[in-house]
């Protein structure tokens, strides 16, 4: 069943829409989750060292690839809102290939730089070939997981955020399976983690892409729809581009902070990668309000609904702050006992960096609430240029920290990295959302009289 965003309660529509991929982010994270508890308790610190401290790198590369096919998608919601069946479908066509064929020629380049950035990040020697090992053999899977990104995207952008769901849940199941027959039985290490994750994501992959292209009855994608276009690709590119730029900008970031992480030892980077996960958790509730306001704000867009876009968005807005005030109070109680499902046995060294990043996060969380709408909508309506403006302040605000203030405070500025990093992108998100704004009644008045 599928949610119509261009009638009824606003609000409400956005809310049950948003619950599905909530939920489905949750079963994503699981991934990464379960790989690192299984990893800390079966291995030990310095293996959970090494999976995390590829964190940056990871996004640097797949969270650059994965923004383009959020981009590509765009175009699709919003011909689905103008009611245009034929364009909705041949931008479809044309996303998955172009997904496709980005993603093999990531996967060359990943392979290229993974060691490199490794060394350049000054990863501690002991660690350094068993996260070399670990994303070598994660990055096979980079056209997989461009795929399932676009795939689930498609079904999102003609309303149905329950289906990603499903796949998802079988696929979160092989994955635990196969984690704990390749690192607890067979005893495979982060090597076996990898691979239970890649096959995992193949799963919800071929699910998902059956699905779409045999199944949903909103698209009806051909093979010619398949065949790419340049003047579409271009397009899409148009709109993917800088989204693939706020993150691969704001991987950056995240790496330079991660070289000041590692130079305080691997006890610090465990402790550090821990809390992270624990706060990549509430980060869902606040992410999931984010995509399904920005498929509200594309289908409105496209369909000229303007008014109840706007109002829609100061409400969500609303209900996004006050949800970040809840997550901090679950960050400060909750988070200490998460951290330690982490660790086989009791390190004091790692819950200190551990609690000290929570309660550093948790003091200024309603700055990522802001982040993640403004972000969003300008995203839904088209204005993907203001990604790469805010990852330009995130950026800023990541280096200014690892590069200068960790050496004055030590790891106690680490912790509050991303705070400012929020502070510098909602900064620059607001007033071009207020401009557009302004302009798009503005004009919408000037044509009516």
């Amino acid at each position: 069943m599928k949610n119509d965003l261009l009638t009824g309660k606003p609000v409400k529509s956005i809310i049950l829409f948003a619950l599905p991929i909530m939920a489905s982010s949750m079963l994503q994270y699981n991934y990464v989750f379960v790989d690192n508890i299984i990893v800390g308790r079966f291995i030990g610190t310095d293996a959970l060292a090494a999976v995390g401290s590829v964190g940056s790198i990871n996004s640097f590369i797949v969270g650059a690839a994965l923004g383009l096919t959020a981009g590509f998608t765009i175009t699709v919601a919003q011909s689905f809102g103008e009611g245009n069946v034929k364009k909705m479908n041949k931008f479809a066509g044309n996303s998955i290939t172009l997904a496709l064929i980005i993603g093999l020629a990531i996967v060359i380049v990943a392979h290229i730089l993974c060691v490199p950035l490794l060394r350049l990040l000054k990863t501690p020697d002991n660690i350094i070939d068993m996260a070399a090992s670990y994303l070598n053999i994660l990055y096979f899977c980079i056209p997989v997981q461009m795929l399932l990104n676009n795939f689930n995207a498609l079904s999102r952008a003609v309303g149905d955020s329950k289906k990603p769901l499903y796949f998802l849940i079988v696929s979160v199941i092989i994955n635990l399976c196969l984690d704990l027959l390749f690192v607890g039985g067979f005893k495979w290490g982060v090597v076996g983690a990898a691979w239970a994750t890649n096959i995992s994501q193949l799963c919800a992959m071929l699910l998902a892409g059956f699905d779409v292209l045999k199944r949903n009855k909103t698209l009806n994608i051909t093979k010619k729809d398949l065949i790419p276009e340049t003047k579409i690709s271009l397009a899409q590119l148009k709109m993917g581009v800088p989204i693939s730029l706020q993150f691969t900008i704001t991987s950056i970031g995240s790496m330079t902070l991660q070289t000041a992480v590692n130079g305080f030892g691997s006890s610090v980077i465990a402790g550090f990668t821990a809390a992270s996960r624990v706060e990549q958790i509430t980060n869902i509730p606040m992410s999931g309000l984010g995509v399904g306001t920005m498929t509200f704000v594309s289908q409105n867009y496209g369909a000229g609904n303007y008014d109840r876009m706007f109002k829609t968005v100061r409400k969500i807005f609303i209900i996004d702050v006050a949800v970040s005030v809840l997550c901090s109070v679950l960050l400060v109680s909750v988070g200490p006992y998460a951290v330690r499902l982490f660790m086989s046995e009791n390190n004091e060294e790692i819950m200190f960096a551990a609690v000290h990043y929570l309660r550093a996060i948790a003091i200024c969380y309603s700055l990522v609430a802001v982040l993640f709408v403004f972000r969003n909508t300008l995203q839904g309506m088209g204005f993907t240029f203001a990604n790469t403006i805010a990852g330009a302040g995130e950026l800023f605000g990541r280096l200014s920290v690892a590069l200068i203030f960790s050496r004055i405070i030590g790891f106690e500025a680490v912790c509050f990295a991303g705070p400012a990093a929020w502070l510098l992108a909602d900064i620059p998100l607001i007033i071009i959302y207020l401009f557009k704004k302004k302009n798009i009644l503005s004009n919408r008045i000037e044509e009516s009289s």
